[in-house]
């Protein structure tokens, strides 16, 4: 019996070996062969990621090819102490490149994983690269090497990286680029390794926009903007300059007393006051109502018209038209404005852009306001007259005026030069759009003149005055609105002018908001004058000097001294040689790019900037002799 159990014992348990081994025959089989592809997948998901590979974002260039945006790694250090194998000196070395001190770098490295978020440049992580426990993260990073500058156009990042205004917001469909996609690896700690046999897809960078803006003239402008600001105690301004014939905008600088830059040149609207009454003698003189040499009587300085007093800051008798744009008689233009009906001056003011959008490459430009003829009062003509009961933005003035410059037609004015494609195929070249034929030449050019005549012929705007070269342009003094009604002593200066006056190069507007106790002679138009100078001392790019060369110069009758542009001549005769005064070089360490290089521009210096921050070094030397027009160099950087 004891036999006959043993054998059926035996057989138990040898049943029970072969039912268990069945079990894990089946068990396998359907671990490998049921779910095989779900355990693989997890195992997979455990140990790789996969990731975002954002493509670099396109440049935005100035119109020479100077970067004004672009797209730079950046990263992110993780530091695992307990693989960390380095010396005191190696862990000075990473302090130093993470920005911190020694002492806090001990505290962070006592974790179990130390995060550094920064984000770092690629040249300040470089010694740390290869250093074992040292891991790096990188991602894509808008980086502007000066970042004040031209940043009301060029706009500010948004939420998440996206673009909040500006041309990084108009153009960002061509700036961002098609992500790419990869798989990395990851460590138990899930830390991330990268491997190159995984990437998936390459990241394809945007396109490259180059903008009309002029660095050089851009830097010129945002100094004399800000330098008026606080000259002035003004409340803010905007300096708007293009060219005529094509409707580059070459420069535009937005800034407020604070130190904010929104982009009012663009979205803000202000009442032009007298610069609008050029527009009133345009349509006299395209409509035959009245010539340049037509005369109404000044009243002395004061005009009453129904319930309104109209004053005048000149006052005079018998005027001609040409003569009530140069001392901008208030009186004069509402009774010349008296000779056209509703529908023509609407028409003229219209016909010159004012209150619609220009349709230039910037989000949300304000239209401005124009009244239609139903909508008018019995005193919206007169006050049209003068500049008041409508809105325009700087870059809305400025095109009018550009209209007046290139013979009577109105150019849509453009920041956009060209568009290139990531592997450099331009895809887009800017075309000049005429926009209508606002007045006929001969009008344009008797506008011309009567603009000249206000600089130099002992009109309002005698302050912008250049000996050199003529200037033309159009003072306005408008009275400040604010809640129920104007602001008694609050006015905004204005000054728009072409220049040279026979045939302009350049359309500018400036406009000081608030400026204490001063007008628009004495405050917008002395900034003009600034500006011209340093752009024919700097010898930009944006001025053809053989053009101005064949223009004949000022009137003589400019008092000396007005307006002198220091170091510039004359063009000199073809059989003859240049001669070109020689000075020293500024010393301009330890001054910032804008300070510097407005410095240099008063010497007669044009400008080559490495870097950005302090001026550390420059090439020549300071004190060396140099002759005008001769490039310096600045190498600039960041001091911690």
């Amino acid at each position: 019996m004891r036999g006959a159990d043993a054998v059926g014992r035996i057989r138990l348990i040898q049943w029970a070996l072969g039912a268990g081994l069945c079990a894990v025959v089946l068990r396998a089989a359907h671990v490998q062969l049921v779910r095989g592809e779900h355990y693989r997948r997890e195992a997979q998901a455990q140990r790789t990621e996969r990731v975002v590979l954002p493509a670099p974002r396109g440049t935005i260039y100035d119109r020479n090819g100077t970067p004004l945006a672009l797209s730079r790694e950046a990263y992110h250090v993780g530091i695992a102490p307990r693989e960390l194998a380095a010396s005191e000196r190696q862990l000075r070395v990473m302090a130093r490149h993470l920005g911190v001190s020694d002492a806090a770098l001990a505290r962070e490295l006592r974790k179990n994983y130390a995060y550094f978020h920064g984000p770092y440049s690629a040249a300040a992580v470089r010694p740390l690269r290869g250093m074992r426990g040292v891991h790096l993260s990188a991602e894509m990073e808008r980086f502007y090497p000066r970042p004040e500058f031209a940043r009301p156009l060029l706009g500010y990042p948004g939420f998440e990286g996206r673009p909040a205004g500006g041309i990084e917001r108009s153009m960002d469909s061509l700036l961002s680029g098609i992500d790419g996609s990869a798989v990395v690896l990851r460590d138990s700690r899930g830390r991330r390794y990268q491997s190159p046999s995984r990437l998936d897809a390459f990241p394809v960078p945007g396109h490259d926009v180059y903008l009309t803006i002029d660095a050089e003239l851009q830097d010129i402008v945002e100094a004399a903007l800000a330098e008026a600001i606080e000259t002035y105690d003004a409340s803010g301004g905007d300096v708007v300059v293009l060219r005529p014939q094509t409707g580059e905008v070459l420069a535009v600088a937005s800034r407020r007393a604070d130190g904010s830059l929104p982009p009012s040149a663009f979205t803000t609207v202000f009442e032009p006051g007298s610069t609008a009454k050029i527009f009133v003698a345009a349509a006299l003189l395209e409509y035959g109502v009245a010539g340049p040499y037509d005369s109404v009587f000044g009243e002395r300085g004061r005009y009453v018209q129904g319930s309104r007093v109209i004053v005048d800051d000149h006052p005079e008798g018998w005027m001609s038209l040409a003569r009530v744009i140069e001392v901008s008689s208030n009186i004069g233009i509402v009774k010349f404005a008296g000779r056209l009906s509703p529908e023509q001056q609407y028409r003229m003011l219209r016909a010159f852009g004012l209150g619609t959008p220009t349709g230039v490459e910037f989000p949300a430009e304000a239209r401005g306001m124009l009244p239609r003829p139903d909508q008018w009062s019995g005193l919206t003509q007169s006050s049209l007259a003068m500049g008041y009961e409508l809105a325009v933005t700087p870059l809305q003035l400025a095109a009018a005026y550009g209209a007046i410059a290139n013979d009577g037609v109105l150019m849509r004015p453009t920041l956009i030069s060209e568009v290139r494609a990531p592997n450099g195929k331009t895809v887009y070249r800017q075309v000049p759009e005429p926009v209508r034929r606002v007045v006929r030449p001969e009008v344009a050019a008797a506008l011309r003149s009567m603009l000249t005549g206000v600089v130099y012929h002992g009109g309002t705007g005698s302050t912008a005055a250049l000996t050199t070269y003529s200037l033309a342009g159009k003072t306005g003094t408008a009275h400040r609105a604010g809640g129920g009604g104007y602001l008694r002593g609050a006015y905004t200066a204005t000054f728009a002018s072409l220049f040279p006056a026979e045939q302009p190069q350049l359309v500018m507007v400036v406009k000081i908001d608030d400026p204490k106790s001063v007008y628009a002679r004495l405050s917008a138009a002395p900034v003009t004058r600034t500006v011209i100078e340093q752009i024919l001392a700097a010898r930009t790019a944006v001025l053809d000097l053989g053009a101005l060369a064949t223009r004949p110069a000022a009137s003589s009758d400019v008092p000396v001294g007005m307006g002198s542009v220091p170091y510039v001549v004359g063009w000199p005769p073809r059989d003859s040689t240049p001669e070109q005064p020689d000075r020293p070089v500024p010393d301009v360490r330890g001054m910032t790019l804008r300070q510097a290089a407005r410095v240099l521009h008063q010497a007669g210096f044009r400008v080559r900037v490495a870097g950005f921050g302090t001026v550390s070094e420059m090439s020549p030397a300071p004190g060396t002799i140099r002759s005008m027009g001769s490039t310096v160099t600045l190498t600039a950087r960041r001091f911690n």
